[in-house]
C-alpha cells in the first residue's frame, strides 16, 4: 500500500459541520469521505479518458457498413437505365 499524505483543505466552517454529519451517518472521518469521494473522482475520469481513446480509435479506422468498395471514379458514377 502507498504511504498516504497529508493534504491542508480550507472550507467554509458550515460546510465543514454537514461534511462532518455526512461521514458520521456513512461511519467515516471526513478524511477518509473525501479519499473515497477522490479515488471515485479519479476513476471516472480515468475512464473517460480510456472511451474518449476508444472513440477516436473507431473514427480513426471507421466501421463497416457492409457496402461494397469501388475503386475509380466512372465505377462510383455509373448510372444505370431505369427505364
Amino acid at each position: 500500500m502507498a504511504a498516504k499524505q497529508n493534504i491542508t483543505l480550507a472550507i467554509d466552517g458550515s460546510l465543514l459541520k454537514r461534511a462532518r454529519a455526512v461521514a458520521a451517518r456513512r461511519g467515516l472521518s471526513v478524511s477518509a469521505l473525501l479519499a473515497d469521494e477522490l479515488r471515485e473522482l479519479v476513476a471516472e475520469d480515468t475512464a473517460y479518458e480510456s472511451a474518449q481513446r476508444r472513440a477516436a480509435a473507431l473514427l480513426e479506422d471507421g466501421l463497416s457498413l457492409g457496402g461494397a468498395r469501388v475503386t475509380d471514379r466512372e465505377a462510383l458514377h455509373e448510372r444505370r437505365r431505369v427505364r
